[in-house]
């Protein structure tokens, strides 16, 4: 088995920096890639992703941009290809507020929208556009086990995950055969200091437990460097969280 499956290909991470983008970034280096960093206003973080990534013996670059500025999200593809043509693109980078549908004003609705869902369309947009003729790409936008189960928790962030959900199968249909997208739906991944938090948010995990940061990587090289036949999948990492 290859322990490096993606040696010699450039992987940009948005929200690569911190949380479960940094642990996606990290994924993508041991597995051989040069990886670009992107990050918003996570700098120290990224510094100290960079340099773990390089100890794996592969390149990293820093690209800070606002993603909910339009012209810039238009000029990160750019950017990231004159640093090292793009194999894949890995949509990580989010807003996760705790906000009701009475409490969420438009703004708050707006701004979810704006990173969560046409960041991502844009993205993938511009990579597409990007690709070489004759030349495979790869693109993984990162959901949550909500977007494919919603309810009115986080109300704005789950409706924007849930149309990411939709646009990951719409843009597997648009840009087949050469870019496959799939999507990753987490559950519980990175636990809470508080470990009382931390017990009540495993209660209603069938697995009855976090995920380990080893079961994302795997989840995501599958569909980085896995079979090219598959594409518009949504695979949940979530110990069975989306069935209850």
């Amino acid at each position: 088995m290859n322990e490096r499956p993606l040696e010699g290909k450039t992987i940009l991470v948005t929200g690569g920096a911190r949380r479960v983008g940094r642990i996606l970034s990290l994924a993508c280096g041991r597995a051989g890639a040069d990886v670009i960093i992107h990050y918003g206003h996570s700098e120290q973080e990224a510094l100290e992703t960079q340099k773990e990534i390089a100890s794996f013996g592969t390149r990293a670059w820093l690209l800070p941009s606002d993603l909910s500025r339009t012209d810039e999200v238009s000029r990160l593809i750019l950017l990231a290809n004159e640093l090292s043509p793009l194999y894949g693109l890995v949509n990580s980078a989010a807003i996760f507020e705790s906000l009701s549908m009475e409490t969420t004003t438009l703004t708050d609705w707006q701004r979810h929208m704006d990173l969560n869902l046409t960041a991502p369309f844009l993205l993938s947009q511009a990579f597409a556009k990007q690709l070489p003729e004759n030349s495979e790409g790869r693109i993984v936008n990162i959901l949550d086990w909500r977007a494919l189960r919603p309810g009115a928790d986080h109300f704005p962030y789950t409706i924007s995950k849930s149309a990411l959900a939709a646009l990951t199968k719409s843009l597997a249909a648009a840009l087949a055969p050469r870019i496959t997208v799939n999507g990753i739906a987490f559950g519980a991944i990175l636990p809470p200091s508080d470990k009382g938090a931390s017990d009540k948010i495993i209660e209603n995990v069938p697995a009855k437990r976090w995920s380990k940061p080893e079961e994302v990587e795997e989840a995501l090289i599958f569909l980085l460097a896995g079979p090219s036949y598959i594409t518009g999948e949504i695979i949940h990492v979530d110990g069975g969280r989306h069935l209850v």
